[in-house]
């Protein structure tokens, strides 16, 4: 229970004074709202962090706690700046966007061979996407501190700023007309954005991209593993830039 907080006043000071990175907070629906509920509200709006009432079932695994119908959900790491991120000398460099990925597992296996292939940093949209948790902690068997984690309110707006700054943008899409490995990936920085298994990368980036590329597959059953997926598609840039002598084996 290390990635939550309970009780009104624990969440009001982590809200006001903790250095901890805040990922969610949850409200039960069967609670009265008091100056508190609304303080927290408050709060969590000016610091741009979701807040959600849920029912009161969703409480039941911390029963032994006195929450008090309200708890924050915390992140293990600091999440890093994209403007931060950004304004660091890149060359040749690689970034991994995530668009919708809910699954906490697939997460921590993304992060683990993102280190492995040298991606410099990961992307993720505050809403509709799996945050950093104790999960996503474990299954990166500790990558997770070897990567930084930039939490972003609009992909949209990162997709644009990339360009802006020199970066190609190359999206995954099971219809796409190219394979991912018809692209050159030497000597340019790039971004390669997956999206969720059911839904896949959003129309707007989609279109916003300077690549779409795909997976070819044997058969009809398209229906790779996101982190698979992205394995796949990682390592052939590290086979490339290996075959240009721009990784020393």
């Amino acid at each position: 229970m290390n990635d939550v907080i309970f009780g009104k006043n624990s969440v009001m000071e982590a809200l006001i004074y903790g250095t901890r990175e805040i990922n969610k907070i949850i409200i039960s629906k069967n609670i009265h709202s008091d100056n508190k509920i609304e303080k927290i509200k408050d709060l969590a709006r000016e610091r741009g962090i979701i807040f959600q009432f849920v029912a009161k079932e969703k409480f039941t695994e911390y029963a032994e706690f006195n929450h008090q119908g309200i708890i924050a959900q915390v992140s293990p790491i600091k999440y890093t700046d994209f403007d931060e991120f950004l304004e660091q000398n890149h060359e040749n460099s690689s970034v991994v966007i995530l668009d919708g990925i809910e699954d906490s597992h697939n997460l921590g296996a993304i992060i683990r061979t993102c280190v492995c292939a040298g991606v410099k940093g990961i992307i993720i949209p505050s809403r509709r996407n799996v945050q950093v948790n104790s999960i996503v902690e474990k299954t990166s068997a500790g990558a997770i501190n070897h990567i930084p984690i930039i939490k972003v309110n609009s992909l949209t707006n990162v997709v644009q700023k990339l360009k802006e700054n020199n970066w190609w943008v190359i999206a995954t899409d099971a219809s796409a007309k190219d394979n991912y490995y018809n692209v050159n990936y030497t000597d340019m920085n790039f971004a390669i954005i997956m999206g969720a298994e059911h839904a896949g990368v959003s129309k707007s980036l989609l279109k916003a991209s300077d690549f779409i590329v795909k997976i070819p597959m044997e058969n009809d059953f398209n229906s790779l593993n996101v982190s698979n997926a992205l394995s796949a598609i990682i390592f052939e840039t590290v086979r490339q830039k290996l075959t240009q002598g721009q990784i020393k084996k």
